[in-house]
């Protein structure tokens, strides 16, 4: 089944909630996170029906998740920032790390496709057309060293007909797929909590001292 393409309506980038003393300092990695510069972003999704075609408005469930995700990055700062090297030529060393203030923040884009949600669930493979719900495609070719340019965390939220589709695209040296899921698990608890389903309680941090 041919889809359109998705259309891109707005675009934003969103920092910390608040400022954070620790992300005054450098981020540094490991040399297991340094071995990952060469793969690709890591990409996960998740897709939601939309509660009541009638009474849904993309405009305050947008506004709500840019808000969420401002409070989420105070616990996951090192998300809003960007690679930085630093070279010493007499040491003959290379340090790589990630500078918390370097850039705009995180990416947050707002996209639209015509299709219905078992459009893309009914086939038995996944439809191309699901690539596009992500950040970082640029044909395939960006990989995690490109977060000296590139956000290190990118949201992809499209609006389908009868769904919506939240895209993830985050950094693989900075995230495993654990800490993936506790990004995700985190932030919708407070999403939950701004819409006055729950109380804010941030039960597991994430440990930024290694």
């Amino acid at each position: 089944m041919e889809f359109s393409a998705v259309k891109y309506i707005s675009e934003c980038y969103i920092k910390p909630k608040y400022e954070v003393e620790e992300s005054e300092q450098p981020y540094h990695l490991s040399p297991f996170d340094l071995i990952f510069l060469s793969v690709h972003y890591n990409q996960k999704g998740l897709l939601f029906a939309k509660p009541n075609q009638e009474t849904f408005n993309i405009h305050k469930l947008l506004q709500n998740l840019k808000d969420s995700l401002a409070e989420t990055l105070v616990h996951f700062y090192p998300l809003a920032g960007q690679f930085d090297t630093t070279i010493n030529e007499d040491q003959h060393r290379c340090l790589v790390y990630v500078d918390c203030k370097k850039g705009p923040g995180a990416r947050f884009i707002h996209a639209k496709l015509d299709v219905t949600v078992s459009d893309i669930t009914t086939p038995s493979h996944v439809p191309k057309v699901v690539k596009s719900f992500f950040d970082h495609q640029n044909g395939g070719e960006v990989v995690n060293h490109d977060g000296h340019s590139w956000p290190l965390l990118s949201i992809q939220v499209t609006e389908l007909i009868d769904g919506i589709f939240i895209g993830c695209s985050m950094n693989h040296v900075l995230v495993d797929g654990t800490s993936f899921w506790h990004f995700w698990n985190i932030w919708s608890q407070i999403q939950q909590a701004i819409n006055g389903d729950e109380q804010i309680s941030v039960s597991r941090p994430p440990i930024h001292e290694e």
